[in-house]
């Protein structure tokens, strides 16, 4: 209890320091870009920058207790690692050790998204990185969106190497649900979607099956970024790239021995357009941590 108590701690700073500095970009933008870019200038490295090897900035006594400092940041639906750099910063300010993967075919990975059809390929990155993790050393899993299914998929394959998962408006399923069961609400039924959607993606031609989807930038504004800050919004649609359909239509099999004795969190955003807070409570028998974000405003905005 007392572990859980830590980590709730360090995540309630990072979400703090985070919104804090949301209000001052918002009341003081233009006035604190000058300043730092001025600053960072003259001295070369800030010696707050988290990423500086400089960095001599004391830690809160609390995290001394700490014993799982290692976070593993799995992202949604088209992103990639990328999504998660200001939440890296953040984490590593709180001083935990965050690790931002790219799925299969996501970020930086080459993987041809039309060949991905499983989500144990749609996974393997995170599967990778678990085997090789040394068998005395644990992680707490942080999934968001569809990265969900990805970390439900890891609970009940390496049980033992999971401190806690966190789910971040994310498709927590249960056993034999399929991943975009949970989207249904916002896109329709799977069959409905499979006939008609217009951002199916036919990589093996339209005489086949899709291989995936990917929304229009009209739809991503309204559906992801409707408060997201233009250099952000920028830098998603450059970096954005198709979802593989397979793993969003495959049917987990989750096990109370296994998937059901990881220890779950799951974080609630109340002003999101993908997952509504209605639909998000419904995944879950447990208490929400509650926060008044939009779909992917805690992830990079």
């Amino acid at each position: 209890m007392e572990e859980e108590l830590l980590h709730r701690q360090a995540l309630a700073r990072a979400i703090q320091q985070h919104q804090l500095s949301q209000r001052f970009d918002n009341n003081n933008g233009s006035m604190s870009r000058r300043i730092g870019s001025t600053s960072s200038r003259r001295r070369g490295t800030n010696c707050s920058d988290p990423f500086s090897n400089t960095n001599t900035k004391q830690l809160p006594d609390y995290l001394e207790n700490i014993e799982t400092k290692k976070f593993i940041l799995i992202h949604g639906e088209g992103f990639g690692a990328w999504c998660w750099y200001k939440t890296i910063a953040l984490l590593k300010e709180a001083g935990l050790l965050p690790i931002a993967l790219d799925l299969t075919g996501s970020g930086i990975d080459l993987t041809d998204t039309n060949n991905i059809t499983t989500l144990e390929d749609y996974s393997r990155p995170l599967i990778q990185y678990l085997q090789n993790l040394p068998e005395d050393e644990k992680v707490i899993l942080v999934g968001h969106s569809s990265g969900g299914a990805c970390i439900s998929y890891a609970l009940e394959h390496f049980p033992q190497k999971i401190s806690k998962a966190v789910f971040l408006c994310a498709t927590m399923i249960s056993d034999k649900q399929r991943p975009f069961d949970v989207f249904a609400e916002e896109l329709g039924s799977a069959e409905l979607f499979m006939q008609e959607s217009k951002f199916l993606v036919y990589g093996n031609g339209e005489d086949k099956p899709p291989t995936g989807f990917m929304f229009e930038k009209q739809q991503m504004h309204g559906l992801y970024f409707n408060q997201s800050p233009s250099k952000d919004i920028a830098l998603a649609m450059v970096s954005m790239r198709p979802t593989p359909l397979g793993p969003m239509m495959e049917a987990l099999s989750l096990s109370p021995e296994k998937y059901g004795t990881g220890r779950r969190f799951y974080i609630q955003t109340l002003d999101d357009h993908v997952l509504s807070p209605d639909v998000q409570e419904k995944l879950v028998s447990f208490p929400l941590i509650t926060n008044r974000n939009v779909h992917t405003r805690f992830l990079f905005s």
